[in-house]
């Protein structure tokens, strides 16, 4: 099959309502997990005495490569197993094999899509969050480098909260209030709580 042909299959599956809901609660939900992550990640290297923002980083990029990892494999067997129950409901009511057939293919790209959404998520907001943390030494102190890494985390989640309440006609100040406090809170644990 021809990458042209690969090409306008991928746009006409993103061009169904269920796929793209679907990928953007993958993406949302797992860029909230991996921003948390990231933010608990710099608090613990700070009250850890970690020094340095390249050290932090390094351990945030692992963060960033085990859940980028679930999020690929998990999505993909989640939405394998669902495609192919859909695929056998539909065999049994038609009384037919649907294999090699253009319902297979775009369950096989809408599980690519899924999958996609679900890994870039936390790796995007995992990078953003660390991101402050390059310029320790050069911009900013590493206490400043970790307030600067904590308020971004906070503003990804509160972008977040903005851009569900466009879905959902909520206002977009208090989604993003709320969305934006999970990182404050995670902040507030990894200082006050042990280890």
């Amino acid at each position: 099959m021809s990458i042209v042909a690969r090409l306008e299959r991928l746009w006409r599956v993103l061009g169904k309502d269920d796929v793209r809901s679907i990928s953007r609660r993958y993406f949302i939900a797992n860029g909230f997990d991996g921003t948390l992550t990231s933010i608990g990640v710099v608090v613990g290297a700070y009250l850890s005495g970690i020094g340095d923002g390249l050290t932090a980083i390094a351990i945030g990029l692992g963060a960033a490569v085990g859940l980028g990892t679930s999020g690929v494999w998990s999505v993909w067997e989640i939405e394998r197993a669902e495609a192919m129950a859909k695929q056998d409901r539909i065999e049994q009511a038609m009384l037919t094999e649907l294999e090699d057939t253009r319902i297979q293919r775009e369950n096989r790209a809408a599980q690519i899509v899924h999958a996609t959404a679900s890994a870039s998520g936390p790796i995007l907001a995992i990078l953003l969050t660390l991101s402050p943390l390059a310029l320790e030494g050069v911009v900013f102190t590493m206490l400043q480098a970790v307030a600067a890494s904590i308020a971004v985390g906070v503003a990804i989640l509160s972008t977040f909260g903005i851009y569900l309440s466009t879905l959902s006609r909520q206002r977009w100040y208090v989604a993003a209030v709320r969305m934006g406090l999970a990182g404050i809170v995670v902040t507030v644990l990894n200082i006050f709580l042990p280890g």
